[in-house]
């Protein structure tokens, strides 16, 4: 059926990978389902999906590497990734988002909630007809129909949230955004992430830009982050950035 997106799932555990599959065809989408990372990796060769569902714990490779795998590509690097993982803990959810993961669900899961992150991870790959095609700010380029990023005219692998995050700072024209603000512009309304996990792809984002660029995102203590012109380095003070700062 045309139009229907291809979700790739990527689990051994045959029951829970089942199911999964078996709901995600129920709401409408193609599934393909594979049990080990090596496996996943030539299913994606094979036919890239629209979305890969990724378990962490996988024989041959684990799900760390493949995702690692896959951002490294540049056929594949703005696949988007949803993992799942028994670990719950948010140091293991940190390292899923540090190899490129666009969302992280611990198991055991709720399938309404898995189904509705997966389509705000969906929606995010889909371009905006209102939004302008491209946004810039010292040297750094964003393309906002393919979502490519340029550095001074080199290209930087930025993840798909990654890369709205950064768009949002950018069009936010040096305006201050907390981070329920961006996390809501980058992933969609009602995704519920820990603070920490913004820092996480702030810092990722910073080290993309490079050292000369990475300045231009700055941290204002307990508020936000907003992108300037200016590319020292340095948090600043709310009382920096104004009124605005309050943005929620």
């Amino acid at each position: 059926m045309a139009g229907r997106k291809h979700i790739l799932v990527v689990d051994d555990e045959r029951d829970l990978a089942d199911t999964v599959a078996y709901n995600l065809r129920k709401a409408g989408y193609d599934v393909t389902a594979v049990a080990t990372g090596r496996a996943a990796l030539d299913a994606i060769a094979n036919k890239q999906p629209d979305l890969v569902l990724l378990d962490v714990m996988l024989p041959e490779l684990s799900g760390t590497e493949v995702a690692s795998r896959i951002r490294s590509n540049p056929a594949t690097m703005q696949l988007p990734i949803v993992m799942l993982t028994a670990k719950g803990e948010e140091v293991d959810q940190l390292v899923g988002l540090t190899v490129g993961a666009d969302d992280y669900i611990p198991k055991p899961f709720s399938m309404k909630i898995l189904l509705a992150r997966i389509e705000a991870v969906l929606r995010r790959t889909q371009r905006d007809p209102a939004e302008v095609r491209s946004a810039n700010m010292n040297g750094v380029d964003l393309n906002l129909d393919t979502h490519e990023c340029s550095v001074d005219g080199v290209q930087a692998k930025l993840t798909l949230t990654e890369f709205r995050l950064l768009a949002s700072l950018i069009q936010a024209g040096g305006r201050v955004l907390s981070r329920s603000a961006l996390m809501s512009r980058a992933m969609g309304p009602g995704v519920m992430v820990t603070e920490r996990t913004i820092d996480v792809h702030i810092t990722s984002i910073r080290k993309k830009l490079g050292d000369k660029k990475a300045g231009m995102i700055k941290t204002v203590r307990g508020v936000g982050y907003r992108a300037t012109t200016d590319l020292s380095e340095g948090d600043e003070e709310p009382e920096a950035a104004g009124a605005d700062s309050r943005e929620a």
